[in-house]
């Protein structure tokens, strides 16, 4: 798949679509790392069959994760960190590519950030 620019508009235009998205992957993490937590001192022992609901929850978890990820990414969003929820959209300002930067529960898409820098590296757009 080839890579989507995107203006500062088009991006903040995604947002209603993109927001509920987001919201619904970081529910979906929380509640992995919750089940996870549950299991985990299960899955260290290598004799034990671990079944039953709360594995399959956790594995149903992590399918819905990949789903809304993929989802994203066909949109033509880079998916930076779902810890936080922040999302970049490919932007070339004044002739060189750089990532529009938006986190999760902003308003608006309003910083950027050089393609090898991150969420500390942001300036406003």
């Amino acid at each position: 798949m080839s890579a989507k620019y995107f203006t500062v508009a088009e991006a903040n235009a995604m947002l209603p679509t993109v927001e509920p998205i987001m919201a619904k992957l970081l529910e979906k993490r929380a509640r992995a790392v919750h089940f996870y937590q549950q299991v985990e001192p299960l899955l260290s022992d290598l004799r034990l069959d671990v079944g039953g609901p709360v594995p399959a929850q956790l594995a149903q978890d992590f399918a819905i994760i990949d789903q809304l990820i993929l989802q994203l990414q066909e949109m033509g969003c880079v998916v930076k960190d779902i810890n936080v929820g922040l999302l970049d959209f490919l932007y070339n300002r004044d002739g060189r590519d750089v990532y529009l930067c938006w986190r999760y529960g902003e308003p608006e898409v309003a910083y950027y950030h050089d393609l090898h820098e991150g969420f500390n590296g942001r300036h406003p757009v």
